[in-house]
């Protein structure tokens, strides 16, 4: 299993960063986004929405838990689960219904999400010392 560690302490390094990671995703579409508060989440995925392409003004779902950008290509959306607190609640979002497509999706505390995905880019940010680093890999739940 390859794992990929991006070293995006700098903000400079981010778009870079937000390339590699796409080319390292294959054709995987979803990426889960865990790391603690104020770790650098959002602002990766406004990087990563910017290499795909994102025009919007971007800006963290916390509150309407889902925010949709378009693209040339299609649609991405970005979602902030922090405020789920039980499963239940993303079906009553009709959360399924945007795997439908092969549409990005970036999705913040995902715990509840998993269950809803086949595969997708498990990332995990970490603060190591004075740098912060990503990690992603291609996990696959039901094979």
């Amino acid at each position: 299993m390859s794992i990929l560690k991006l070293d995006i302490t700098e903000i400079d390094s981010l778009k870079k960063a937000a390339e590699e990671l796409i080319n390292f995703s294959e054709n995987e579409t979803v990426f889960l986004f865990d790391a603690e508060m104020g770790n650098g989440k959002t602002t990766f995925i406004k990087a990563i929405c910017s290499n795909l392409g994102v025009i919007d003004t971007m800006s963290s779902p916390t509150y309407s838990i889902v925010n949709e950008y378009k693209t040339i290509n299609g649609k991405v959306f970005h979602f902030d689960l922090y405020r789920i607190n039980k499963i239940e609640e993303l079906y009553d979002l009709g959360f399924e219904e945007y795997f439908d497509d092969k549409n990005h999706i970036f999705i913040e505390w995902p715990e509840f999400a998993i269950p809803f995905v086949n595969s997708y880019i498990d990332i995990k940010i970490k603060i190591e010392g004075n740098n912060r680093y990503l990690y992603a890999q291609i996990l696959r739940n039901h094979e």
